[in-house]
């Protein structure tokens, strides 16, 4: 059997994490008709910060060995992480999972353009023309009626806002905070934000049903996290990175699979610019840092 090189390793665990997080978000969407949106957040949480408090201990992670600028854009990402979970789930529940998931694909495009606004970072024309045919395929997706968007639409939208907020955060960390301690921080943020916010909302009894809900989601999203961070240590992340759009083939499986649900034609053009557009503006970002 001819052995993995390093870019093959690093293309199926891109895959592995992408197939995790969406498996997770169908296990949350079967609990979302059931259970108020903090319960299934706290009750995630709890499971997830304990696994992943063990795995950045056990990896010698946990430290607070920072800088305080650092340490600033640590909270600031986990903030992004805890609002941009609590809009994605409100989307998943009142939109079709592949129709969300199309929507996050346009971040690679988000992220380029915040990174130029905020950080004055440099974009050509190249990547500037494809993020704005990029968006016009979010606006195939989303159509926003004459009474404005869907409250999926607008909060699959912010959630957008918020992860390009993270991410832009992530990328101006030191290179010596380890990945583990930073995701292990955006846990604990969403941890907290649901205890709150489930004090003050009400409960349901949890079936075993429920639990085995809750246990799935909990196994998916640890191990997205875990195969993501294995991701960003293996192969070159021009050829690893726009394998993160298998997702979206995920989504669309096991959208028609377990809910029944699959877009309609122009749904799927929407996505196929906006994946096309992303492609490109990832391919050219990493063939100017390999020039550089």
């Amino acid at each position: 059997m001819m052995a993995l090189n390093d870019n093959m390793r690093g293309a199926l665990l891109m895959v592995g994490s992408m197939t995790a997080f969406t498996v997770n978000d169908v296990f949350i969407k079967l609990l979302g008709g059931d259970m108020p949106l903090f319960q299934i957040l706290l009750l995630r949480g709890i499971g997830v910060v304990f696994f992943l408090g063990l795995l950045t201990v056990w990896m010698g992670q946990l430290h607070a060995r920072f800088a305080r600028r650092d340490w600033g854009l640590i909270l600031l990402r986990a903030a992004a992480e805890a609002a941009s979970v609590w809009c994605f789930m409100t989307a998943l529940f009142s939109m079709d999972l592949a129709n969300l998931s199309a929507i996050l694909q346009a971040l690679p495009l988000t992220v380029t353009l915040a990174g130029m606004l905020v950080f004055r970072e440099r974009v050509g024309w190249r990547r500037m023309v494809a993020i704005v045919i990029g968006f016009c395929g979010v606006l195939l997706i989303i159509r926003p009626g004459p009474d404005g968007f869907t409250d999926g639409a607008l909060f699959g939208s912010l959630a957008v806002v918020g992860v390009t907020v993270r991410d832009l955060a992530a990328r101006r960390l030191s290179a010596d905070v380890p990945s583990l301690m930073v995701s292990f921080v955006a846990a604990v943020a969403v941890l907290l934000f649901a205890g709150v916010g489930a004090a003050t909302s009400p409960w349901v009894p949890v079936t075993t049903l429920h639990w085995a809900y809750l246990a799935g989601a909990m196994v998916f999203i640890i191990a997205g996290y875990i195969l993501s961070v294995a991701t960003m240590r293996v192969g070159d992340i021009g050829f690893v990175a726009p394998f993160r759009y298998t997702s979206l083939v995920v989504a669309l499986i096991l959208g028609a699979l377990v809910f029944g649900t699959f877009p309609d034609g122009l749904t799927l053009l929407g996505a196929a610019i906006v994946v096309g557009m992303g492609m490109f503006t990832l391919l050219r970002e990493w063939q100017l840092r390999r020039r550089a």
